[in-house]
């Protein structure tokens, strides 16, 4: 009950006809110009993370400094 390989051919005939191929071109340079720009935006957030990564472990490396809720009721009172 799938579509044949004649059903997909009438189709793109229609869909030929109808757009042109001029038409048919440019929306094939337009989605092969998303792609490219998806692929650019992905590495970019990778990129990105890795950053986020590396400064996180930089200051994980460092001397943390304590918030208020891990300071005991001791140490606020000798401050």
């Amino acid at each position: 009950m799938g579509i044949s390989i004649w059903q997909l051919l009438i189709v793109l005939v229609i869909v030929l006809l109808l757009f042109g191929t001029k038409k048919l071109r440019n929306m094939g340079g337009d989605l092969g110009a998303a792609i490219r720009n998806f692929r650019g935006a992905v590495k970019e957030g990778g990129d990105e993370a890795k950053e986020a990564a590396e400064t996180a472990r930089i200051d994980k490396d460092s001397e943390p400094v304590p918030d208020a809720a891990t300071v005991s009721a001791k140490e606020r009172e000798s401050v």
